[in-house]
């Protein structure tokens, strides 16, 4: 026994061979995850270098590197615009109703796959509702645009034959939230199912059986069983969804957004693009979305607190 406090010689160097051995023999799988840690080294960490341009007045000429400190000139530039509380508004207002209306949605999807008993029937549903997933916004865009169209589409047609007036629903703000979470909830609903299906499959059928011997109805067994088991699940994922509050679309709304709706769909992501590459305001974008990013992690960092002191569910 040795006493405490007492230094061995030669035991730092025995615990550094057994990390190394214990390294070397788990060498194939560190060869294995290689490509995806150079994946992220090159296309994730290194292009961070980028953000000094944001403290930076930046000149192409005198590169990053090379250009005048500016401090956080750009910062408060963005804070004191006209535009920043409208961005900002449309930017949460959008982020806020998905959330609301889209996180349960393949919650409740996933609840109702689960209780068909038809085999062949819930796979070709399960397929269905997946394939919109691969389909590109581009084309999300476009086929709303045919079916929306004051002109040849669909619904105007209709009301065409009603004797109705034609209404362009693409350029009315008012009804630019409703079109934007119900493109969003179909896209993605089948695909967002998943997970739950799969924690589904986990949870032990012999609580079923018991609660079906207790007497326990199928909304019983739903609410005391099935969610108890979800929680977990659920609460990853909102922590998630929460951490990107400032993510509204990026690709939806930049290509559903017209110069009729752009009061309601001006976003942080759009903004970012037009002052940055159409307007060559490369310093004062990357501070905006320097800033974007700094909440965001705020965010993930004060919800995943708050979910370990209620739930004793967390990312870390």
């Amino acid at each position: 026994m040795v006493p405490k406090g007492v230094a061995i010689p030669g035991l730092e160097q025995l615990k550094k061979n057994r990390k190394l051995i214990r390294i070397w023999s788990f060498r194939h799988i560190y060869l294995f995850i290689l490509p995806a840690i150079i994946w992220f080294l090159v296309f994730a960490y290194y292009p961070m270098y980028g953000i000094l341009i944001a403290f930076k007045d930046y000149k192409f000429n005198l590169g990053i590197l090379g250009s005048p400190w500016a401090g956080f000139k750009y910062f408060e530039q963005f804070l004191n615009d006209s535009s920043f509380y409208d961005v900002l508004r449309n930017t949460l207002s959008i982020s806020a109703l998905k959330l609301f209306f889209g996180f349960p949605a393949p919650l409740i999807l996933a609840l109702m796959l689960n209780g068909v008993m038809h085999k062949k029937f819930k796979r070709v549903f399960q397929t269905v509702s997946y394939l919109p997933h691969f389909v590109s916004w581009v084309v999300v865009v476009t086929l709303l645009q045919k079916i929306l169209s004051p002109n040849v589409g669909l619904i105007n047609d209709i009301r065409y034959q009603m004797g109705l007036d034609p209404i362009f629903f693409m350029g009315k703000p008012e009804l630019f939230y409703p079109l934007v979470i119900i493109s969003d909830i179909w896209k993605g609903i089948g695909w967002g199912s998943i997970i739950y299906l799969a924690a589904l499959t986990n949870i032990d059928p012999h609580l079923y059986e018991a609660a079906e011997i207790d007497g326990a109805g199928r909304w019983s067994k739903l609410f005391k069983i099935t969610l108890p088991c979800l929680t977990p699940t659920i609460a990853i994922l909102l922590i998630f969804s929460l951490s990107g509050i400032l993510n509204a679309g990026f690709d939806q709304i930049w290509l559903m957004q017209s110069p009729a709706t752009l009061s309601v769909s001006e976003i942080l992501d759009t903004y970012v693009l037009k002052t940055g590459l159409q307007q060559g305001q490369l310093a004062y974008s990357t501070a905006i979305g320097l800033f974007k990013s700094a909440i965001s992690l705020v965010l993930i960092v004060a919800v995943n607190k708050i979910s370990k002191r209620v739930s004793d569910v967390s990312l870390w």
